[in-house]
């Protein structure tokens, strides 16, 4: 099943900046070879259902392995059975 997601991965106990850790995650999701697009606030991620959640997975085991003790993740997930409906395609229509 194709899915998009908004994941949001705050890592606590690391201090206030948190940029080396997201730089990590975002690593991780190149090599999961998705596509996505980071934001301020967040990453969106889409692609095939079991390839991203398996990418969110990595994300958690990549930065408890640099050190943070805790990871506390917002995600919002979008899937659709009609049709494949790409971020790209959901912000040109708005």
């Amino acid at each position: 099943m194709f899915v998009s997601i908004d994941l949001c991965l705050v890592p606590i106990g690391v201090g206030t900046s948190l940029s080396p850790y997201i730089k990590e995650c975002i690593e991780v999701i190149k090599n999961q070879e998705l596509t996505y697009e980071a934001g301020a606030n967040g990453t969106a991620i889409e692609g095939d259902w079991d390839k991203v959640f398996e990418c969110a997975r990595k994300c958690h085991e990549k930065i408890h392995a640099k050190g943070a003790p805790r990871i506390y993740t917002t995600m919002k997930v979008n899937t659709r059975t009609d049709k494949e409906q790409k971020f790209a395609n959901k912000v040109k229509r708005v």
